[in-house]
């Protein structure tokens, strides 16, 4: 094991805290001038590699693993079609973490109770802590036959209920050039900042929460749109292209506006998502990479009913949304890094009175004929900015930070607080990684993540109150 002195620990510290501090300078000006994770040790067994070699800190990529993976899992040699293997390699990774977490939630009603009947409430924090699981990533992918590339990850919660996270097959340099790929299933986006490689592990700062973001309607709970949310992976087709140094990146995919949902449940509503960017060389700072995004869809606000009741594979009607924003990743030397991603969003004013999913929002509506929007309803809107550094002390220890924060630009209803529904979020943590082999992987993962949203906690007073969630996690994070 690799053991650290103590002046380097605290000089490893003193770095990171300067460049937490620096973060949120960098956050402040930013806000005031604009309006499931994939490692798999099987590739390194199959390549003779450390996990270091295509990750900063798995599973995050490095620049070496973000051309592996755009070369549909190939390093463009004799050992990348599966006959050249052993007949006993068999691509398969398990990766799961045992945890401790202690959850705080702020402004909660609690009931009070007299001779066993309720009396009123009481507003009160509620905090929990113990030990407890993730769920189970169950990872296989790799080559079919030279250029023809696959993944599949079959997901459950901590309850073993599984679902298919990502189902696709790649069909890799068509017509010999890198520009040409193309790809079908369940997969995820292909934005710069990728949520499923995300190195942190609580409930809140486990997502990015640009990548979900959903306004909210003047009732307070969230608009008819579920099918915005960039973090997801979604069913559709891509055609994705490189050069030849993977700096010039391009993808364009078709979706179905379903959420990743299978079976159709949403009718024949399609989205779109493009995205593009740029690599340069910066001298003795490193590669740095800019990039761009947008994701531009209709989703219904109607279905066809029998006997009054709606029918979710009938749905029409179909109401316009869009995220847009740009994306950088800037690295400082060796060991500094830091990822921006900002998003201008919008909601179809239908959206913002409620009508879309009938499924699972908490107050459905139902755009039947006749139906129209109460006067003065408008698109919601809104601007985030993310702002993710980290430190990497050595390939086995790296520490992470990251603010975001999210304003409403436009609420759906005249009246509404414009504040209502604003997200900001802290979240710092470290990984340290005991042994680095082809073999396995494991990090000792500690994390703590804070979040405030506006007006979306109890009435207090006249207005509602703003909530104020934390949670400290400690963890084994393993792979193998």
């Amino acid at each position: 094991m690799h053991v650290l002195s103590c002046s380097r620990l605290r000089k490893a510290f003193h770095s990171a805290t300067s460049l937490f501090s620096l973060t949120l300078v960098l956050a402040a000006v930013v806000i005031t001038c604009s309006p499931s994770a994939n490692a798999l040790p099987a590739f390194a067994r199959k390549y003779g590699l450390r996990c270091s070699a295509c990750h900063e800190s798995w599973p995050m990529l490095n620049y070496f693993g973000q051309k592996f993976k755009d070369n549909g899992y190939q390093l463009m040699n004799d050992r990348d079609a599966p006959i050249w293997q052993n007949p006993s390699y068999w691509p398969v990774t398990f990766r799961m973490t045992p945890l401790w977490h202690r959850v705080s939630t702020g402004k909660v009603p609690i009931d009070t109770y007299s001779g066993g009947v309720i009396t009123g409430q009481v507003i009160q924090r509620v905090t929990s802590s113990g030990f407890d699981l993730s769920g189970l990533d169950f990872h296989t992918g790799g080559t079919l036959e030279k250029n023809f590339s696959f993944y599949l990850l079959p997901s459950s919660n901590n309850t073993a209920s599984f679902h298919f996270e990502t189902v696709m097959a790649r069909l890799d340099n068509l017509f010999g050039s890198p520009w040409l790929n193309i790809k079908m299933g369940k997969f995820e986006l292909d934005n710069l900042l990728s949520e499923k490689r995300i190195l942190t592990l609580t409930g809140n700062g486990g997502i990015y929460q640009l990548y979900h973001f959903t306004p909210l309607t003047a009732a307070g709970v969230p608009d008819g749109n579920i099918w915005g949310k960039m973090g997801d992976n979604q069913l559709g087709a891509e055609l994705m292209g490189h050069s030849w140094n993977d700096r010039t990146r391009y993808s364009v995919a078709l979706l179905s506006t379903n959420d990743g949902t299978p079976g159709l449940p949403y009718g024949n509503a399609y989205t779109g998502f493009v995205a593009a960017s740029q690599a340069f060389d910066a001298g003795k700072a490193g590669v740095q990479r800019v990039g761009f995004y947008a994701m531009v869809g209709q989703g219904p606000t109607a279905f066809l009913t029998s006997g009054g009741t709606p029918l979710g594979s009938a749905a029409i009607g179909n109401k316009s949304f869009s995220r847009e924003g740009f994306v950088g990743q800037f690295y400082y030397g060796e060991h500094v890094g830091v990822q921006v991603v900002t998003q201008h969003g919008q909601d179809s004013a239908w959206f913002g009175q409620g009508y879309g999913d009938f499924i699972d929002t908490v107050a459905p509506n139902n755009n039947t004929t006749g139906t129209t929007l109460p006067p003065g309803s408008r698109a919601p809107t809104w601007n985030g900015v993310l702002i993710e550094p980290h430190y990497i002390y050595s390939p086995q220890l790296i520490f992470i930070g990251r603010f975001e924060t999210i304003r409403m630009s436009q609420q759906a209803s005249p009246g509404m607080p414009s504040n209502l529904g604003n997200i900001s979020t802290y979240t710092v943590g470290y990984r340290y990684n005991p042994f680095m082999t082809s073999r396995a992987g494991f990090a000792w993962h500690n994390e703590y993540n804070w979040l405030h949203q506006d007006g979306t906690g109890p009435l207090v007073g006249l207005t509602n109150a703003n909530i104020n969630t934390s949670e400290l996690l400690l963890g084994f994070d393993f792979d193998f």
